[in-house]
């Protein structure tokens, strides 16, 4: 066949030539609103296959690998990383919205992308860099996310970051709920990140955003619960028994125990872990559906025009969940050695941000150079892009070249 012939051909819809039949009220990635900088669109991949892939392929993404959430990398190599926890959250997401007829590659781009803004040593290592910025405007891992895909990632000639489509960003930045306008429930200012990039490139702050978005956002709730279970019980921080009374994971135990009697205790937890996460997404998908059809949701800009979120629990699991989260808390997040290691990991980041803003010449060359000329503000931020990039190992050898006589520079 002639090659003009060949190229005459009409291109299949998005939907049916990427992967399944949506849903009408799903994201299309043949209707994208595209991107900042535009770009020849790929022959093979939707915009939101190729969203996935530039996360997969981006630094941040393999940085996720040495990034912990409650235990530091030393503490054993069995725990949960940044890295584990987001391959887990993207499995369940497109579990989910395979189920519910959404786009799978924009809710596991998402999924994938939605922990890039944390910094090394979890919340701890968050709130002792939020507490350093609060003269500059505060950190905020979300907002820090969106600085990631939009500005520090530097991989392509033509512009700075991923150039993510518009729907990528909306989820990344809204997956909580609108940030601004009557359905917002902020408790705190807007991140400067967010109001910053937003007054050049508009992600429709006041609104929800797509259910492949909010899809992702119960499923990282999903996953850091059943696998915060998991991971304490096998630290020995608690025990099956501090659970008997516990809402999904008591009755998940029961459940493993009623069918296979007294198997040995390492198949008991991943058989009910599994219970757990399976409740939890059966719950989802009904309420979901009936929230769909209450509402006779027909497109994506309809789910965005609800006053409340699409995809979401019962109250019945909601509360159920609630119930775990503080478990978890008192039990596992404020445990005396995951105390005493938080309580490190805040001295390493306060006292690497305090040095580093003082003293600047210490900062490696290429981050020494974005220093020069910047006033208090834009040094701070450019420290805490520093900071907040590092691993929980590499946070430890930096502390360790600064403060200890000894260590080699």
């Amino acid at each position: 066949m002639p090659s003009s012939q060949a190229h005459s051909r009409p291109k299949a819809p998005a939907t049916a030539a990427y992967g399944p039949v949506l849903a009408p009220y799903a994201c299309d990635p043949a209707q994208s609103r595209g991107r900042l900088h535009d770009e020849p669109e790929s022959s093979y991949r939707s915009a939101f296959q190729r969203d996935r892939d530039r996360v997969i392929h981006c630094g941040a993404f393999r940085r996720l690998k040495h990034k912990t959430q409650v235990f530091v990398y030393h503490e054993g190599d069995y725990y949960r990383t940044r890295l584990t926890h987001s391959l887990e959250v993207a499995q369940i997401a497109r579990s989910v919205s395979r189920a519910l007829g959404l786009n799978e590659d924009l809710a596991e781009a998402l999924a994938l992308a939605h922990d890039f803004g944390h910094t090394p040593f979890g919340h701890a290592g968050e709130d002792a860099l939020d507490a350093a910025m609060a003269p500059y405007g505060g950190f905020d891992h979300n907002a820090q996310t969106l600085r990631l895909v939009t500005k520090l990632e530097r991989r392509y000639p033509s512009f700075d970051g991923l150039n993510l489509s518009w729907e990528a960003l909306e989820g990344l930045v809204k997956h909580n709920g609108p940030l601004s306008g009557p359905l917002a429930h902020a408790d705190k200012p807007m991140p400067a990140a967010i109001v910053e990039y937003v007054a050049g490139h508009d992600l429709a702050l006041d609104t929800y955003a797509s259910a492949e978005a909010q899809v992702a956002a119960l499923a990282d709730d999903i996953a850091y619960n059943s696998h915060d279970v998991d991971d304490g019980l096998r630290a020995g921080l608690f025990d099956i028994s501090d659970m008997a009374d516990l809402p999904l994971a008591g009755s998940a135990f029961r459940a493993v125990h009623d069918r296979h009697g007294d198997i040995e205790r390492p198949r008991q937890i991943h058989v009910a872990i599994s219970h757990m996460i399976g409740a939890m997404v059966e719950d989802l998908l009904a309420e979901t559906r009936h929230r769909l059809a209450e509402h006779r949701v027909t497109s994506v800009e309809e789910i965005r025009a609800l006053d409340g979120p699409v995809v979401a629990f019962t109250a019945e699991l909601a509360a159920a969940d609630q119930a775990v989260k503080k478990f978890l808390l008192e039990n596992m997040y404020r445990h005396h050695r995951v105390n005493r290691m938080t309580s490190k990991a805040r001295r390493v980041v306060s006292e690497v941000f305090d040095l580093l803003f003082a003293e600047p010449e210490l900062l490696p060359a290429d981050w020494r150079g974005q220093a020069t000329g910047k006033d208090d503000a834009g040094r701070a931020r450019m420290i805490a892009d520093y900071i907040a990039g590092m691993t929980d190992r590499y946070a430890l050898e930096v502390h360790q070249k600064l403060f200890n006589p000894d260590a080699l520079s």
